[in-house]
C-alpha cells in the first residue's frame, strides 16, 4: 500500500501548468489525466473481481457491489466495475487496451454489455472464434472514437442480424428484456425508467405525441413549457384517460383513486402510499377530481377511522360543467385533458355542485393551487380567474377561456 499512497500524494501535488497562453501544455496534461483515470477504472474493476473471488462480501452476507457502494463508490460505478470484473479473463484484447489506459471504464463496459446483447440474440452459444471476432469489432469501434451509446447500438445491429439469420428473437421484439422501474426521489418526485419492445414503445410514443401539442398561453403568447414538460403533462393525461377506459364509464368518471393517510395527532404530514408525505395543497388538489379515501391512524399506524370513498363531481355534474366551460378555463385545453376543480375547496366544506366547479387542465390546476390564482363565479354564473398580485397588482378578474371577449362589468 505504501507505494500506492505515495503515488496518490504525488498526483495530488501536481499543479496545473502555468504560463500556457496557447493551452498546449494544459491539453497535454489533460490527456495524461485521462489515461490515469482510465487506468484507475481498470484497476477498480480488477480489484473488484479479486474481492468477488475471495468472497469477502458474501461471507458477511452482502455482495461485492454493496461493499463497493459502502466504500464510497457511486452505484453506477460499482455496477459497471462488477460487470467488467465478471468478464475478466475472457476478453484478452479488451483487457490489454484497458490496462494501458487507452479505454475508459464506460467504453469497456459498453463493449462488455454489447457482447452480452450479441450472445442473447444468438439462438446457439457463440464459439470462441465468433466471440473473439465480435470483441474485435466492438473494440475497433471504440478505438475509432465511437461513444458508448454508439458501441451499444452497433452491438444491437449485430445481434439483430444474428437473430434474423439464425432464427433468434431480435432485441426489438424480445419481451424477456422488458423492464419498468420507478423510485421516489428525496424531494418526493418519482423517477420512471422503462425499456420495452418496439411495439410497446411505438404505442407509447404515439399516444404521448398525440397529447403533446403546445398550447398558447392565455395572453396568446407561445407555450412556455419545454418539450419535456409538455410530454410529462401528456403522460398524466394518458394515465387519466386510461383510468376512464378501465372503468368502462363515461367522461364523468373520476380521474384517480387515492388513499390519503392522516396521523391522528397531526404531528406528521399526511402521506400517500407510493410517494410518501404530501403537502396540504397537493392533498387538496387530489381531492378535486378523484376518489379519495381518508384513513386516520394512531402512532402505531393502526387505523382509527376510515372514511368512505367520495366520488366527487359525478358524471352528470361533470357533463354540465363541460357544457358550460367547454375547455380548461385558463388555457383552453380540451375537456378530455381536464380535471374538475372545487372553487371552494372540498376540504373547506365546498359543495360538489355546478356553481362550485370548473374545468382546469393539470398544469393550470397546479398553478391555481400553488401560484396564487383564485377563481370566482360571476353574476353570469360562469367562472372568472383572479390573477396573483405579481401578475396584476389590482387582481382584476379575467373571463374563462371560452368567454375571452367578456368583461366583468358586462356580466354585471
Amino acid at each position: 500500500m505504501a507505494p500506492l499512497e505515495s503515488l496518490l500524494d504525488q498526483l495530488a501535488a501536481i499543479a496545473p501548468p502555468t504560463d500556457d497562453p496557447t493551452g498546449r501544455k494544459t491539453i497535454s496534461h489533460l490527456d495524461l489525466w485521462r489515461k490515469v483515470r482510465n487506468l484507475a477504472d481498470h484497476r477498480i474493476s480488477t480489484h473488484a473481481g479479486d474481492l468477488d473471488d475471495l468472497r469477502v462480501a458474501q461471507k458477511a452476507g452482502s455482495t461485492t457491489k454493496k461493499l463497493l457502494i459502502e466504500m464510497g463508490f457511486p452505484p453506477v460505478v460499482a455496477t459497471r466495475a462488477i460487470r467488467i470484473a465478471d468478464n475478466i479473463g475472457t476478453l484478452s484484447k479488451l483487457e490489454s487496451c484497458a490496462a494501458d489506459g487507452t479505454l475508459s471504464g464506460e467504453v469497456a463496459d459498453a463493449i462488455v454489455r454489447g457482447l452480452t446483447i450479441i450472445e442473447k440474440r444468438s439462438p446457439t452459444a457463440l464459439s470462441d472464434d465468433d466471440r473473439g471476432t465480435y470483441e474485435s469489432g466492438l473494440l475497433a469501434q471504440a478505438l475509432s472514437g465511437a461513444t458508448p451509446a454508439e458501441i451499444h447500438k452497433h452491438a444491437q445491429t449485430i445481434g439483430n442480424t444474428i437473430a434474423d439469420d439464425q432464427g433468434g428473437i431480435p432485441a426489438s421484439d424480445d419481451r424477456t428484456l422488458d423492464t419498468l422501474s420507478h423510485h421516489t426521489t428525496d424531494d418526493s418526485r418519482v423517477d420512471i425508467h422503462a425499456n420495452v419492445t418496439q411495439a410497446v414503445g411505438e404505442k407509447f410514443i404515439s399516444m404521448i405525441d398525440e397529447r403533446s401539442l403546445p398550447r398558447p398561453e392565455p395572453d396568446g403568447s407561445p407555450d412556455r413549457r419545454s418539450a419535456t414538460q409538455i410530454r410529462a403533462d401528456a403522460l398524466e393525461v394518458l394515465l387519466d384517460q386510461a383510468a376512464v377506459g378501465a372503468a368502462m364509464d363515461t367522461i364523468g368518471t373520476p380521474r384517480a383513486q387515492t388513499i390519503l393517510t392522516i396521523p391522528a395527532d397531526g404531528g406528521s404530514p399526511a402521506f400517500l402510499p407510493w410517494t410518501g408525505p404530501t403537502t396540504h395543497a397537493i392533498a387538496r388538489q387530489l381531492s378535486c377530481d378523484g376518489t379519495l379515501t381518508e384513513i386516520i391512524i394512531d402512532g402505531e399506524t393502526v387505523p382509527l377511522q376510515m372514511g368512505r370513498e367520495r366520488r366527487l363531481f359525478p358524471p352528470h355534474l361533470r357533463k354540465a360543467i363541460i357544457i358550460r366551460d367547454e375547455n380548461c378555463i385558463k388555457c383552453g385545453a380540451p375537456p378530455s385533458h381536464t380535471q374538475v376543480h372545487h372553487i371552494q375547496h372540498w376540504s373547506d366544506d365546498g359543495e360538489t355542485e355546478l356553481d362550485n366547479g370548473c374545468l382546469l387542465c393539470q398544469r393550470c390546476h397546479t398553478q391555481v393551487h400553488h401560484n396564487g390564482w383564485d377563481i370566482m363565479i360571476g353574476f353570469d354564473r360562469h367562472p372568472w380567474l383572479i390573477p396573483p398580485a405579481d401578475i396584476d397588482p389590482q387582481r382584476r378578474p379575467l373571463p374563462a377561456h371560452n368567454r375571452r371577449t367578456m368583461r366583468l362589468d358586462d356580466a354585471a
